[in-house]
Protein backbone atom coordinates (compact mmCIF):
# COMPACT_ATOMS: atom_id res chain seq x y z
CA UNK A 1 0.00 0.00 0.00
CA UNK A 2 1.35 3.45 -0.89
CA UNK A 3 2.17 5.96 1.85
CA UNK A 4 -0.60 8.24 0.56
CA UNK A 5 -3.17 5.42 0.71
CA UNK A 6 -2.14 4.57 4.27
CA UNK A 7 -2.43 8.24 5.22
CA UNK A 8 -5.91 8.54 3.69
CA UNK A 9 -7.03 5.35 5.43
CA UNK A 10 -5.54 6.55 8.73
CA UNK A 11 -7.62 9.74 8.52
CA UNK A 12 -10.78 7.72 7.76
CA UNK A 13 -10.21 5.35 10.68
CA UNK A 14 -9.46 8.19 13.08
CA UNK A 15 -12.65 9.95 11.95
CA UNK A 16 -14.69 6.79 12.54
CA UNK A 17 -13.23 6.39 16.03
CA UNK A 18 -14.05 9.99 16.90
CA UNK A 19 -17.59 9.60 15.56
CA UNK A 20 -18.01 6.35 17.57
CA UNK A 21 -19.09 4.48 14.43
CA UNK A 22 -15.79 2.63 14.07
CA UNK A 23 -16.12 -1.15 13.84
CA UNK A 24 -13.21 -3.56 13.89
CA UNK A 25 -12.52 -4.71 10.30
CA UNK A 26 -12.53 -8.42 9.45
CA UNK A 27 -11.70 -9.49 5.90
CA UNK A 28 -13.27 -12.95 5.88
CA UNK A 29 -15.56 -15.20 7.95
CA UNK A 30 -13.86 -18.15 9.64
CA UNK A 31 -15.48 -20.79 11.81
CA UNK A 32 -14.27 -20.57 15.40
CA UNK A 33 -13.19 -16.93 15.05
CA UNK A 34 -13.07 -15.11 18.40
CA UNK A 35 -14.34 -11.87 16.89
CA UNK A 36 -17.42 -11.86 19.13
CA UNK A 37 -15.50 -12.27 22.39
CA UNK A 38 -12.25 -10.49 21.52
CA UNK A 39 -13.04 -7.63 23.89
CA UNK A 40 -13.27 -10.11 26.81
CA UNK A 41 -9.90 -11.59 25.88
CA UNK A 42 -8.23 -8.17 25.59
CA UNK A 43 -9.10 -7.45 29.23
CA UNK A 44 -6.33 -9.82 30.23
CA UNK A 45 -3.57 -8.17 28.21
CA UNK A 46 -0.72 -6.58 30.19
CA UNK A 47 0.10 -3.00 29.26
CA UNK A 48 3.67 -3.76 28.15
CA UNK A 49 3.22 -6.30 25.32
CA UNK A 50 5.96 -6.02 22.71
CA UNK A 51 4.79 -8.73 20.28
CA UNK A 52 1.42 -10.46 20.22
CA UNK A 53 1.81 -13.93 18.75
CA UNK A 54 -1.02 -16.09 17.34
CA UNK A 55 0.32 -19.58 16.49
CA UNK A 56 -3.13 -20.70 15.24
CA UNK A 57 -4.22 -17.38 13.76
CA UNK A 58 -7.10 -18.33 11.44
CA UNK A 59 -8.92 -15.02 10.89
CA UNK A 60 -6.65 -13.23 13.37
CA UNK A 61 -9.56 -11.66 15.25
CA UNK A 62 -7.67 -11.12 18.50
CA UNK A 63 -4.65 -9.54 16.80
CA UNK A 64 -6.87 -7.21 14.77
CA UNK A 65 -8.76 -6.12 17.89
CA UNK A 66 -5.52 -5.67 19.85
CA UNK A 67 -4.04 -3.57 17.04
CA UNK A 68 -7.14 -1.37 16.97
CA UNK A 69 -6.71 -0.78 20.71
CA UNK A 70 -2.94 -0.23 20.48
CA UNK A 71 -2.17 -3.11 22.85
CA UNK A 72 1.03 -4.41 21.19
CA UNK A 73 3.92 -2.93 19.24
CA UNK A 74 4.41 -5.91 16.93
CA UNK A 75 2.40 -8.94 15.78
CA UNK A 76 3.20 -12.43 14.50
CA UNK A 77 0.49 -14.35 12.64
CA UNK A 78 1.09 -18.05 12.06
CA UNK A 79 -0.96 -20.97 10.81
CA UNK A 80 0.16 -24.26 9.32
CA UNK A 81 -2.31 -23.71 6.47
CA UNK A 82 0.12 -22.29 3.92
CA UNK A 83 -2.44 -20.92 1.41
CA UNK A 84 -4.22 -19.12 4.25
CA UNK A 85 -0.99 -17.38 5.23
CA UNK A 86 -0.39 -16.42 1.58
CA UNK A 87 -3.79 -14.76 1.70
CA UNK A 88 -2.78 -12.95 4.88
CA UNK A 89 0.38 -11.72 3.16
CA UNK A 90 -1.73 -10.28 0.33
CA UNK A 91 -4.10 -8.60 2.81
CA UNK A 92 -1.24 -6.92 4.63
CA UNK A 93 1.07 -6.08 1.74
CA UNK A 94 -1.11 -5.72 -1.38
CA UNK A 95 -4.62 -4.89 -0.14
CA UNK A 96 -5.66 -2.82 -3.15
CA UNK A 97 -4.65 -5.47 -5.66
CA UNK A 98 -6.38 -8.20 -3.63
CA UNK A 99 -9.56 -6.11 -3.36
CA UNK A 100 -9.58 -5.53 -7.14
CA UNK A 101 -9.22 -9.24 -7.86
CA UNK A 102 -11.94 -10.17 -5.40
CA UNK A 103 -14.27 -7.60 -6.97
CA UNK A 104 -13.76 -9.14 -10.42
CA UNK A 105 -14.56 -12.61 -9.08
CA UNK A 106 -17.63 -11.35 -7.23
CA UNK A 107 -19.08 -9.75 -10.38
CA UNK A 108 -18.16 -12.69 -12.62
CA UNK A 109 -20.09 -15.17 -10.46
CA UNK A 110 -23.45 -13.92 -11.71
CA UNK A 111 -25.81 -15.34 -12.90
CA UNK A 112 -24.78 -18.93 -12.05
CA UNK A 113 -23.10 -18.57 -8.63
CA UNK A 114 -23.19 -22.29 -7.89
CA UNK A 115 -21.34 -23.34 -11.04
CA UNK A 116 -18.89 -20.46 -10.67
CA UNK A 117 -18.06 -21.41 -7.07
CA UNK A 118 -17.11 -24.95 -8.08
CA UNK A 119 -15.00 -23.64 -10.95
CA UNK A 120 -13.06 -21.30 -8.66
CA UNK A 121 -12.73 -24.09 -6.09
CA UNK A 122 -11.15 -26.35 -8.72
CA UNK A 123 -8.80 -23.56 -9.79
CA UNK A 124 -7.79 -22.88 -6.19
CA UNK A 125 -6.99 -26.54 -5.62
CA UNK A 126 -4.64 -26.37 -8.61
CA UNK A 127 -3.05 -22.95 -8.04
CA UNK A 128 -3.66 -21.87 -4.38
CA UNK A 129 -4.08 -18.27 -5.55
CA UNK A 130 -4.93 -16.03 -2.55
CA UNK A 131 -7.83 -14.16 -4.18
CA UNK A 132 -9.46 -17.49 -5.05
CA UNK A 133 -9.25 -18.53 -1.39
CA UNK A 134 -10.72 -15.19 -0.31
CA UNK A 135 -13.67 -15.70 -2.64
CA UNK A 136 -14.22 -19.24 -1.35
CA UNK A 137 -14.08 -18.09 2.28
CA UNK A 138 -16.67 -15.41 1.52
CA UNK A 139 -19.04 -17.98 0.01
CA UNK A 140 -18.70 -21.20 2.03
CA UNK A 141 -21.25 -22.49 4.53
CA UNK A 142 -20.80 -20.92 7.98
CA UNK A 143 -17.21 -19.92 7.19
CA UNK A 144 -16.29 -23.55 7.82
CA UNK A 145 -13.11 -24.58 5.97
CA UNK A 146 -12.95 -28.25 4.98
CA UNK A 147 -10.25 -30.23 3.14
CA UNK A 148 -10.35 -33.76 1.76
CA UNK A 149 -7.90 -36.51 2.73
CA UNK A 150 -5.95 -35.49 -0.39
CA UNK A 151 -5.61 -31.92 0.85
CA UNK A 152 -8.21 -30.48 -1.53
CA UNK A 153 -10.57 -27.70 -0.47
CA UNK A 154 -13.97 -29.41 -0.58
CA UNK A 155 -16.44 -27.27 1.36
CA UNK A 156 -19.62 -26.25 -0.46
CA UNK A 157 -21.05 -22.78 -1.01
CA UNK A 158 -23.94 -21.18 0.80
CA UNK A 159 -25.93 -20.60 -2.38
CA UNK A 160 -28.39 -18.30 -0.61
CA UNK A 161 -25.72 -15.60 -0.52
CA UNK A 162 -23.27 -13.97 -2.91
CA UNK A 163 -20.55 -13.34 -0.33
CA UNK A 164 -19.37 -10.04 1.07
CA UNK A 165 -19.98 -7.17 -1.36
CA UNK A 166 -16.84 -5.77 -2.97
CA UNK A 167 -17.06 -2.33 -1.33
CA UNK A 168 -17.43 -3.88 2.13
CA UNK A 169 -14.63 -6.35 1.42
CA UNK A 170 -12.36 -3.52 0.29
CA UNK A 171 -13.06 -1.51 3.46
CA UNK A 172 -12.29 -4.51 5.63
CA UNK A 173 -9.12 -5.48 3.79
CA UNK A 174 -7.78 -1.93 3.72
CA UNK A 175 -8.66 -1.49 7.41
CA UNK A 176 -6.82 -4.65 8.46
CA UNK A 177 -3.83 -3.74 6.30
CA UNK A 178 -3.67 -0.33 7.95
CA UNK A 179 -3.85 -1.79 11.46
CA UNK A 180 -1.38 -4.65 10.99
CA UNK A 181 0.48 -4.26 7.70
CA UNK A 182 3.66 -2.45 8.73
CA UNK A 183 4.18 -4.22 12.06
CA UNK A 184 3.25 -7.85 11.39
CA UNK A 185 5.28 -10.92 10.47
CA UNK A 186 3.73 -13.93 8.72
CA UNK A 187 4.72 -17.60 8.99
CA UNK A 188 3.28 -21.05 8.25
CA UNK A 189 5.08 -23.45 10.60
CA UNK A 190 4.27 -25.78 13.49
CA UNK A 191 3.15 -23.81 16.55
CA UNK A 192 6.09 -25.12 18.59
CA UNK A 193 8.50 -23.43 16.19
CA UNK A 194 6.76 -20.12 16.83
CA UNK A 195 6.84 -20.59 20.60
CA UNK A 196 10.61 -21.07 20.52
CA UNK A 197 10.94 -17.42 19.41
CA UNK A 198 8.76 -16.04 22.21
CA UNK A 199 10.27 -13.77 24.86
CA UNK A 200 9.04 -12.76 28.28
CA UNK A 201 8.01 -9.32 26.93
CA UNK A 202 5.69 -10.95 24.37
CA UNK A 203 2.20 -12.41 24.74
CA UNK A 204 0.95 -15.58 23.03
CA UNK A 205 -2.74 -16.08 22.25
CA UNK A 206 -3.64 -19.64 21.26
CA UNK A 207 -6.94 -20.83 19.84
CA UNK A 208 -6.33 -24.38 18.56
CA UNK A 209 -9.29 -26.25 17.06
CA UNK A 210 -11.64 -28.01 19.45
CA UNK A 211 -10.43 -31.42 20.51
CA UNK A 212 -11.91 -34.20 18.43
CA UNK A 213 -11.77 -32.20 15.18
CA UNK A 214 -10.60 -34.35 12.28
CA UNK A 215 -7.65 -33.18 10.20
CA UNK A 216 -6.42 -34.07 6.77
CA UNK A 217 -3.36 -36.19 6.09
CA UNK A 218 -1.88 -33.35 4.03
CA UNK A 219 0.16 -31.42 6.58
CA UNK A 220 -0.03 -28.20 4.60
CA UNK A 221 -3.52 -27.86 6.10
CA UNK A 222 -2.98 -29.51 9.46
CA UNK A 223 -4.03 -27.01 12.14
CA UNK A 224 -4.43 -29.24 15.15
CA UNK A 225 -2.35 -30.84 17.85
CA UNK A 226 -3.00 -33.73 20.20
CA UNK A 227 -4.01 -32.97 23.78
CA UNK A 228 -0.83 -34.51 25.23
CA UNK A 229 1.48 -32.70 22.83
CA UNK A 230 -0.27 -29.41 23.56
CA UNK A 231 0.03 -29.90 27.34
CA UNK A 232 3.73 -30.77 26.96
CA UNK A 233 4.29 -27.55 25.01
CA UNK A 234 2.52 -25.54 27.71
CA UNK A 235 4.79 -27.03 30.38
CA UNK A 236 7.79 -25.85 28.35
CA UNK A 237 6.27 -22.37 28.05
CA UNK A 238 5.72 -22.25 31.81
CA UNK A 239 9.34 -23.26 32.39
CA UNK A 240 10.45 -20.28 30.27
CA UNK A 241 8.02 -17.86 31.98
CA UNK A 242 6.06 -17.18 28.80
CA UNK A 243 2.84 -15.18 29.09
CA UNK A 244 -0.01 -16.82 27.23
CA UNK A 245 -3.80 -16.95 26.92
CA UNK A 246 -5.63 -20.02 25.64
CA UNK A 247 -9.13 -20.55 24.29
CA UNK A 248 -9.50 -24.32 24.37
CA UNK A 249 -12.60 -26.04 25.70
CA UNK A 250 -16.14 -24.98 26.45
CA UNK A 251 -19.82 -25.87 26.64
CA UNK A 252 -22.74 -25.39 24.23
CA UNK A 253 -26.00 -26.20 25.94
CA UNK A 254 -25.39 -29.56 27.58
CA UNK A 255 -22.57 -30.53 25.21
CA UNK A 256 -18.96 -30.16 26.38
CA UNK A 257 -16.17 -29.45 23.92
CA UNK A 258 -12.96 -31.11 24.93
CA UNK A 259 -11.08 -32.00 28.06
CA UNK A 260 -10.06 -29.44 30.65
CA UNK A 261 -6.38 -28.56 30.75
CA UNK A 262 -4.65 -30.19 33.75
CA UNK A 263 -4.17 -28.57 37.13
CA UNK A 264 -0.43 -29.31 36.94
CA UNK A 265 -0.11 -26.30 34.60
CA UNK A 266 -1.32 -23.93 37.37
CA UNK A 267 -3.45 -21.96 34.90
CA UNK A 268 -6.06 -19.38 35.85
CA UNK A 269 -9.28 -20.81 34.40
CA UNK A 270 -12.01 -18.34 33.45
CA UNK A 271 -15.28 -18.61 31.56
CA UNK A 272 -16.78 -16.31 28.95
CA UNK A 273 -20.48 -16.29 28.10
CA UNK A 274 -20.25 -16.17 24.30
CA UNK A 275 -23.98 -16.07 23.52
CA UNK A 276 -25.94 -18.34 21.21
CA UNK A 277 -23.84 -20.60 19.03
CA UNK A 278 -23.91 -20.09 15.27
CA UNK A 279 -24.91 -23.74 14.77
CA UNK A 280 -27.82 -23.35 17.20
CA UNK A 281 -28.97 -20.19 15.45
CA UNK A 282 -28.82 -21.90 12.05
CA UNK A 283 -30.98 -24.77 13.34
CA UNK A 284 -33.42 -22.55 15.22
CA UNK A 285 -32.17 -23.63 18.65
CA UNK A 286 -31.37 -21.60 21.75
CA UNK A 287 -28.22 -23.27 23.07
CA UNK A 288 -25.79 -20.83 24.67
CA UNK A 289 -22.02 -21.19 24.43
CA UNK A 290 -19.65 -20.82 27.38
CA UNK A 291 -16.00 -20.60 26.39
CA UNK A 292 -13.02 -21.37 28.58
CA UNK A 293 -10.12 -18.97 28.85
CA UNK A 294 -6.85 -19.96 30.49
CA UNK A 295 -4.16 -17.53 31.69
CA UNK A 296 -0.60 -18.72 32.27
CA UNK A 297 1.14 -18.28 35.65
CA UNK A 298 3.61 -15.83 34.10
CA UNK A 299 0.77 -13.71 32.73
CA UNK A 300 -1.11 -13.63 36.03
CA UNK A 301 2.08 -12.55 37.78
CA UNK A 302 2.75 -9.97 35.08
CA UNK A 303 -0.71 -8.46 35.39
CA UNK A 304 0.06 -7.76 39.04
CA UNK A 305 -3.61 -7.65 40.02
CA UNK A 306 -6.48 -9.95 40.79
CA UNK A 307 -8.16 -11.19 37.62
CA UNK A 308 -11.62 -9.67 37.68
CA UNK A 309 -13.76 -12.55 36.43
CA UNK A 310 -14.35 -15.19 39.13
CA UNK A 311 -13.30 -18.75 38.53
CA UNK A 312 -16.40 -20.94 38.35
CA UNK A 313 -17.14 -24.51 37.42
CA UNK A 314 -19.07 -25.16 34.23
CA UNK A 315 -22.09 -26.16 36.33
CA UNK A 316 -22.02 -22.86 38.21
CA UNK A 317 -21.64 -20.93 34.97
CA UNK A 318 -24.62 -22.74 33.42
CA UNK A 319 -26.75 -21.76 36.41
CA UNK A 320 -25.76 -18.10 35.98
CA UNK A 321 -26.49 -18.12 32.25
CA UNK A 322 -29.75 -20.05 32.21
CA UNK A 323 -31.32 -18.93 35.51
Amino acid sequence: MSSQSRWDLSLNIQHMKVSKSFSIPHPFPYQGSKRGIASHILRHFPDDVYCLIEPFCGAGAVSIAAAAEGLAKRFLLNDLNGPLMKLWDEILQRPGQLSDRYERLWHEQHPDRKEYFFRIRDEFNSTHLPHHLLYLLARIVKGSVRYSSDGLFNQSADNRRSGMRPNAMRRNIMGVSYLLGEKTSISAVDFREVIKKTREVDLVYMDPPYQGTSFTRDHRYYNGVTYDDFVDALHVMNKHHISYIISYDGVTGEKSHGKLLPGSLSLKHLHIHAGRSSQATLLGGKEETIESLYLSPALVQRLGREVREPVRSMEEQRELVFS
